[in-house]
């Protein structure tokens, strides 16, 4: 893929932001942290993320480094003549840590609407999938979420025919593909760029480019709901869409 191309994202959440990401998709408790399963997803995001040529930042490899090392504390009897303070959990730093930033973020978030009007962003009826019809409310999405709906589409891959070299395929062509789907639609569904049985090397590279769409302002990408569908929201067409935040303020369209 180094070959393909190579993408960095100015808007790169970093560690904790993932962690705190896992913790949420997967209803975890921040005070009783089941190291190995996070540590395993934790990885994962990180293959994923080579594989896609995404750049990942030091912090990346040293958080990975920092879950490995818990767990392997954590897999350890706990040795009896150590000094009380040697004792303690092993993930205690680590939960501290984390909680100070959600703090922050919090608090960021707090600030940046705190003269928004909160009342009006959920008064609706359930949303359907026909966007006709409805106007939709959508939440703003991370890396991390687009993430996690790509490896599932990944998962189900055809099978690779034949090598597939610069020549064939480009991140440029692919470009072009997107917006040539997202020409005349106010939005689409994700799932929708991916619907022609293609290979696990098209997926990515399709990826790729829809990454650096959106990195160029050329699409949006929103979520209906936290770890929900994920809509391509075309700017040019000014769709009747309510955008809001994680903490419902909401967002303006370009």
């Amino acid at each position: 893929m180094t070959e393909l191309y190579n993408i960095k994202l100015p808007d790169f959440e970093g560690p904790l932001d993932l962690l705190l990401h896992l913790l949420r998709e997967n209803e975890i408790d921040i005070y009783d942290i089941p190291i190995a399963l996070i540590t395993r997803q934790y990885l994962e995001y990180i293959e994923l993320m080579k594989e896609l040529n995404l750049e990942i930042a030091g912090d990346f490899l040293v958080m990975a480094a920092t879950l490995i090392h818990i767990k392997s504390r954590m897999l350890l009897p706990p040795d009896e003549d150590a000094p009380p303070d040697e004792l303690e959990d092993p993930r205690l730093e680590l939960v501290n840590r984390l909680l100070e930033y959600q703090i922050f973020k919090e608090a960021a978030v707090e600030l940046k609407g705190k003269e928004e009007d909160r009342a009006n962003v959920f008064t609706r009826e359930p949303l359907s999938d026909d966007m006709e019809d409805n106007e939709l409310y959508l939440f703003d999405v991370n890396l991390f979420d687009l993430l996690n709906a790509f490896r599932k589409i990944l998962d189900t891959a055809a099978p690779e025919i034949g090598a597939i070299t610069r020549d064939t395929l480009t991140v440029k062509e692919r470009m072009s593909f997107i917006m040539e789907v997202v020409e005349g639609k106010a939005a689409m569904r994700f799932e929708e760029l991916f619907q022609d049985g293609l290979d696990r090397i098209r997926l990515i590279v399709t990826f790729i480019a829809f990454l650096e769409l959106i990195r160029l302002g050329l699409i949006r990408a929103y979520q209906d709901r936290e770890f929900g569908k994920i809509w391509i929201i075309n700017p040019e067409k000014q769709p009747e869409v309510q955008t809001v935040d994680r903490e419902g303020y909401p967002l303006t369209l370009p």
